[in-house]
């Protein structure tokens, strides 16, 4: 390892050199502890005997070999402090632990390793700025489980049994799990990590995980991981006070501890910026993750996440040297932001003075679509530009459109739930809100349950309530998804130029006491005309001058009878009038969808 990229926070391979690493026969351990008196390896495989570690280099790291080490067994380093004290400590860059509540190090061997079969898909891999890209997010503990424990899991082999059709049926062509680096608290849903570099052992080994992506990739959908890069977990056998100080945090807890009671990295200081760079390339390498998504960015931006406390230029810095280094070594790695500050640039180049991500989360009109759609209908005309505001700045950044798990959660309702109105009034106003998406330009994000509009609000000890689709206007709602996900697929015109704009433009967008909106998306030799009617009075009939249409074929409309609607649609070419306009009839909280056929010149 480059010691001086290591210290200066340039490096992105120190777990070549640090942790524990099978040599063919026995292992070499080492650790980075500057201000440790001593270290020591205790190991299974040696009767957890105290064996003292050697300081190498510049002395701030020590090493040992062990000659009896045994790939699948523990360890641990006993971290000695100036005042005689130990704490035993799992292995920073370790790449697997034991199962929660035990916190030791696993020794990896060949044992883990993977021969990858997705060369095809690594290939024609992109960032999909041009493709279509839904993607399904989900917990992987809590999507099926195999029984009614709150740690009964399928592990990846059984999950990719499960998962992976039902992805490929729901239409969703990219799966994003949150985060699965390993972690003590199951309700910390892997937000707060012990074990940067160890794929939790809750779903089985790292080789399963590696055999689980492949499969995806060779079934075609790409997987994404949700990456922690703000804070980590306080438990003292992991990073908090690694070497009897504070090494990874901040000294002084007024920003040292994060809003979760968990501890902030401290990224001024290279060898920790050095240590997450290695970690986020870690997992695109070793694993063939598509992408990271990075959580919590607006906390890397400012101070605590507050704009009034200023801007944290160590965290700014480290950001753009995350992503410009990624991009080096992956460049068709996909990088999202959760970022929900205002702060121009996220998706700049770094070049250009930006963040250097692919896309960042539009959190703006996640707020304002949720909220549209429960305020009343008779009172939606008053508030008609809180829905079409997106377009307003939806240009300046390449967004992804997000509705996670963090809407879903502490209250605030499933999307299904938070619909206004009773339990059959919630259905068609669903389905014209996730219309609203789809054809809403940027790529999108959903997370599991959705589709069945799940009206209890998620837990990670529970598994989604998939009894739900006996019941005809559930299982009605799931029909709708699958089908608009598939029109989303199968049609260039809702993405390929989702971030030009000529891709998108208003054909109504007036304040009117129908709530009617309609839009024109196109792209890749396309055209679609998407409409709804979001107000509380009775149907509208709303005419428009489409240039070069010759006719229109309905691709869906939100209120057919198969996904719970009460209209037979008979109707499913128009052409136009006299006048040379089309005229669409719509009922309340409804929507449609119809291809334009131009004219041949």
């Amino acid at each position: 390892m480059d010691v001086y990229s290591f210290y200066t926070g340039t490096c992105f391979e120190a777990h070549r050199f640090l942790g524990g690493h099978w040599q063919g026969t026995g292992a070499v351990f080492r650790t980075f502890a500057p201000s440790a008196a001593g270290v020591s390896l205790l190991a299974e495989w040696d009767g957890w005997q105290d064996r003292p570690m050697n300081r190498v280099l510049d002395g701030n790291f020590w090493e040992l070999s062990s000659e009896n080490a045994v790939p699948g067994q523990r360890y641990k380093f006993r971290i000695w402090k100036l005042d005689g004290s130990f704490t035993d400590h799992c292995d920073p860059y370790g790449f697997f632990m034991e199962k929660r509540p035990h916190t030791a190090s696993i020794l990896c061997g060949p044992e883990q390793r993977h021969l990858f079969q997705d060369q095809a898909w690594m290939r024609s891999r992109t960032t999909c700025l041009t493709r279509p890209l839904h993607i399904y997010e989900v917990h992987a503990g809590s999507w099926k489980k195999p029984g009614s424990q709150a740690d009964d899991w399928y592990d990846w082999e059984q999950l990719g049994d499960r998962l992976i059709p039902y992805v490929q049926e729901l239409g969703c062509n990219y799966v994003e799990f949150l985060p699965l680096s390993e972690h003590p608290s199951d309700e910390s849903w892997g937000y707060q990590n012990t074990g940067f570099f160890s794929p939790t052992s809750r779903y089985g080994t790292p080789r399963q995980l590696k055999q689980f992506i492949d499969r995806c990739h060779q079934a075609g959908i790409g997987v994404l991981l949700d990456f922690v890069p703000a804070h980590f977990a306080v438990d003292d056998y992991a990073l908090w006070q690694y070497d009897g100080t504070p090494l990874y945090e901040y000294p002084h807890s007024d920003v040292g501890v994060s809003e979760w009671g968990s501890c902030n990295f401290m990224h001024s200081r290279g060898e920790v910026r050095s240590f997450l760079q290695s970690a986020a390339h870690y997992w695109l390498e070793e694993f063939h993750f598509d992408g990271l998504r990075l959580d919590a960015v607006s906390r890397l931006l400012y101070w605590q996440g507050d704009p009034a406390r200023g801007e944290n230029q160590n965290g700014i810095r480290f950001l753009q040297g995350l992503t410009q280094g990624l991009k080096a070594l992956h460049p068709t790695a996909l990088l999202a932001a959760e970022d929900s500050t205002i702060r121009p640039g996220t998706t700049r180049p770094v070049a250009e003075g930006g963040l250097g991500f692919d896309y960042k989360w539009d959190l703006g009109w996640m707020h304002d679509s949720l909220g549209f759609f429960q305020s009343p209908p008779e009172e939606r005309a008053e508030t008609y530009d809180r829905l079409s505001h997106s377009l307003t700045y939806f240009y300046e950044e390449r967004y992804l459109l997000p509705l996670s798990h963090d809407e879903v959660v502490h209250g605030k309702a499933t999307v299904a739930q938070k619909m206004y109105g009773d339990y059959e009034g919630k259905f068609p106003q669903a389905r014209a809100l996730y219309l609203w998406m789809m054809a809403h330009p940027g790529k999108k994000l959903n997370f599991m349950g959705f589709e069945i509009a799940q009206l209890r609000e998620w837990e990670e000890k529970r598994q989604q309530d998939w009894d739900l689709r006996k019941f005809p206007i559930h299982d009605g709602f799931f029909r709708f998804v699958q089908t608009l996900n598939q029109v989303y697929l199968r049609s260039p015109a809702l993405w390929k130029e989702d971030y030009q704009p000529q891709g998108f433009r208003w054909l109504f967008c007036q304040k009117n006491p129908h709530c009617l909106y309609a839009w024109e998306r196109q792209g890749g030799g396309q055209r679609i005309v998407a409409l709804l009617c979001l107000g509380g009075q009775g149907p509208a009939t709303l005419s428009l001058p489409l240039p070069q249409a010759q006719r229109l074929t309905l691709l869906l409309a939100t209120d057919e009878l198969p996904f719970g609607g009460d209209r037979p649609w008979k109707e499913r070419v128009l052409e136009p009038g006299p006048s040379l306009e089309f005229s669409f009839t719509l009922e309340p909280q409804s929507g449609q969808l119809w291809l334009v056929e131009e004219t041949a010149l």
